[in-house]
């Protein structure tokens, strides 16, 4: 991590005491499939595809670490390509261990900071099914945070899904426009590389 990072993490967000958040590397891939796996509300991806998100996309997501470095939560998200101001967040899941910390909504802050002062950042989507109360509450109160309007709608019913078993309908909440401060401003404020 750069000195402009670390300032930019120290700036836009809080850790819980004794953990840290970071870029995910291609060694978290399996810590990462099993703590999505562990927490029973995520669709769970193949091992495979978590080795190919933190190669591909560990600018777009965060894992947060504990003291040894262990993995315990992470977000994966993606820019979505015909909307570059738009991050869209795949999955978000903490091990059962660091829940109620706040860990959740840390990651998301620190995601989103480092998206926006890499890429810039307007909206960020996420899709949650009915009922995925703490995926509601992270969102809301994201957008509470950031001043930001939260949209929903629903993205894929039922019918979207094959028919090998039921699957809820996936709800498109679309949070912005959000803001922040430009990247030149840091430097402008003291902070350097």
């Amino acid at each position: 991590m750069t000195a402009a990072q670390a300032d930019l993490q120290a700036e836009f967000l809080e850790m819980p005491e004794g953990l840290r958040i970071d870029r995910p590397e291609v060694a978290d891939g399996a810590a990462l499939w099993r703590i999505a796996k562990d927490s029973r509300t995520l669709d769970l991806n193949s091992s495979y595809s978590y080795l190919l998100w933190c190669r591909d996309f560990a600018g777009t997501s965060v894992v947060a670490r504990d003291k040894e470095g262990m993995p315990v939560g992470f977000i994966t998200g993606y820019v979505r390509p015909e909307q570059p101001g738009t991050l869209l967040v795949w999955q978000v899941a903490v091990d059962t261990a660091y829940r109620g910390r706040g860990l959740a909504a840390a990651l998301l802050d620190g995601l989103t900071a480092r998206v926006a002062h890499d890429r810039g950042l307007e909206t960020v989507e996420t899709t949650i099914t009915p009922g995925n109360t703490a995926s509601e509450r992270l969102f809301t109160s994201y957008g509470a945070r950031h001043g930001a309007d939260v949209e929903r709608e629903v993205l894929f019913d039922t019918a979207h899904f094959p028919a090998d078993g039921p699957h809820d309908p996936e709800v498109l909440y679309r949070i912005g426009p959000l803001s922040f401060p430009p990247a030149d401003q840091a430097h402008r404020s003291g902070q350097t590389d």
